[in-house]
């Protein structure tokens, strides 16, 4: 054959490969490219056959990129921004507002904005395939960064490096705390009022955590450390059972994040700085303003919820 004709990876190929490189897990690279496991599997093996070497080192419990697998998952990746560019550009022509747009959210912002705003998305914007991912702020960006998301809605302030960020609004907080606490007969309560309280966080790698100690002016919390909920549903349950208190943004509340339970919120007072809710997309893409008419739409519902 010559070298004129020989084979090429495809880029479903090199999409394969790129996931697993940086999940270092068939399983959760199969999710985050929408297909099974065995048929991400076989596009790698095809991969490997083609380029007669191997990419992967695979055991029982792990696979690990070989230094081939990496540099060719690392040059993929170019090539594979250069392609999504090219479908951008002429899905953009066609209707800013029509095709796939792979979108990421942080658990602390999903599931209490979502379910509000996607009906109103769907019918102002019928052509939009909206496909939804929930990480952690770092694991989204990575993705975002490698082409495998357009766009996420995170929490700001956060380290956005080469990033585009839309300002969605504010998101402030409250306290939640059982009825009859010291804390309930304070309107507002003071960043300074929460120091010998036993705040409950979340676990590390939420960014909301952070924000949480920001806003009471703490650099760690000293208290109950082994008391961290995975969740904000997980967090009010423990205040429920009166393990301590915690902090919980405006947007989660007015989901009804407390209904059922005999808990509390007093609004933190106004000089405590709140949580923003930011849409972020690489800088350069070709569908700015797909993202600048969503982002436009989603800070109409933040700010309809927040009032």
């Amino acid at each position: 054959m010559s070298e004129n004709m020989r084979p090429t990876p495809t880029l479903r190929q090199l999409r394969y490969l790129a996931a697993v490189v940086e999940r270092c897990h068939f399983g959760h690279a199969a999710e985050d490219c929408l297909v099974s496991q065995s048929t991400l599997s076989a596009a790698i093996q095809e991969l490997e056959d083609l380029l007669g070497a191997p990419l992967l080192e695979r055991t029982k419990r792990s696979v690990v990129p070989t230094p081939l697998g990496r540099e060719i998952a690392g040059r993929a990746r170019a090539l594979l921004k250069g392609a999504d560019d090219l479908v951008d550009i002429a899905l953009t022509a066609r209707d800013p507002m029509a095709g796939p747009l792979h979108l990421g959210v942080i658990p602390t912002i999903g599931p209490f904005l979502l379910p509000n705003v996607m009906p109103r998305l769907r019918s102002a914007f019928p052509r939009l395939k909206l496909y939804l991912k929930e990480d952690q702020t770092a694991r989204l960006l990575d993705q975002l960064d490698s082409g495998m998301l357009d766009a996420a809605i995170i929490a700001l302030p956060y380290k956005l490096d080469d990033l585009e960020a839309m300002d969605l609004g504010p998101d402030a907080f409250s306290v939640i705390c059982p009825p009859g606490h010291r804390l309930s007969h304070q309107r507002p309560v003071r960043p300074k009022d929460l120091a010998p309280e036993d705040l409950l966080l979340l676990e590390d790698g939420h960014c909301l955590r952070d924000h949480v100690l920001t806003a009471c002016n703490m650099e760690i919390t000293r208290r109950n450390p082994a008391f961290q909920g995975t969740s904000l549903h997980t967090l009010v349950q423990m205040v429920a059972s009166g393990l301590g208190v915690t902090l919980v943004p405006h947007m989660a509340l007015d989901a009804g994040i407390l209904r059922g339970l005999d808990i509390e919120a007093i609004p933190l007072d106004e000089t405590a700085p709140p949580r923003r809710i930011g849409l972020v997309w690489r800088r350069g893409t070709a569908r700015k303003e797909t993202f600048e008419t969503l982002g436009t739409m989603l800070r109409e519902a933040t700010a309809r919820e927040g009032g």
